[in-house]
């Protein structure tokens, strides 16, 4: 009797949320998290994130950002994304079109809340190599991911301040 791994264990997607509460304007908000220059402001700066093209334009559906980023100390890859959907001031997708994820969906929301803004950011993702991609995701991608996006809230809570009582939410399933 051999050993059967069901295709839905293979083909696990993931998913990360995130939610963040900033004592910002809309405006402000949108301008700042539609531009993909910022992306390298707000990644750790030990994961060398360098836009290669496609951030010189303010953002538009089609367009196509490529960079290089180093998700771990001996690994550094090229990323080819393409931002799939925008409603001007209120979400954008970006789609991974190269890179290291079998699959990339990220959705960025911002809403109007009393004293500034809600962003939430969902990301689907997928793990290349089977069971061995599962594996990885357990004990190291999750746990990466964890950082950049713990990283990132206290760097836009430092550039823009949170709202009282208001908590980042981090989850991964």
């Amino acid at each position: 009797m051999g050993l059967y791994l069901s295709k839905s264990f293979l083909m696990k997607l993931y998913r990360l949320y995130s939610k963040q509460f900033l004592s910002i304007s809309m405006d402000e908000a949108w301008n700042f998290l539609s531009n993909p220059n910022n992306l390298k402001t707000i990644t750790p700066k030990n994961m060398s994130f360098t836009i290669t093209s496609g951030g010189e334009l303010p953002m538009f559906p089609g367009q196509i950002v490529q960079y290089t980023v180093r998700p771990f100390p001996w690994y550094t890859t090229k990323w080819v994304t393409e931002i799939t959907h925008i409603k001007e001031g209120e979400y954008f997708v970006d789609e991974q079109r190269f890179g290291p994820y079998a699959l990339w969906h990220h959705k960025h929301f911002i809403k109007k809340i009393e004293g500034g803004v809600e962003m939430k950011d969902v990301i689907d993702y997928k793990i290349p190599f089977g069971f061995i991609g599962r594996l990885a995701n357990l004990i190291i991608v999750r746990k990466q991911l964890r950082h950049i996006f713990n990283y990132r809230a206290q760097k836009l809570d430092s550039l823009f301040g949170s709202i009282n009582g208001q908590k980042h939410e981090l989850h991964i399933k």
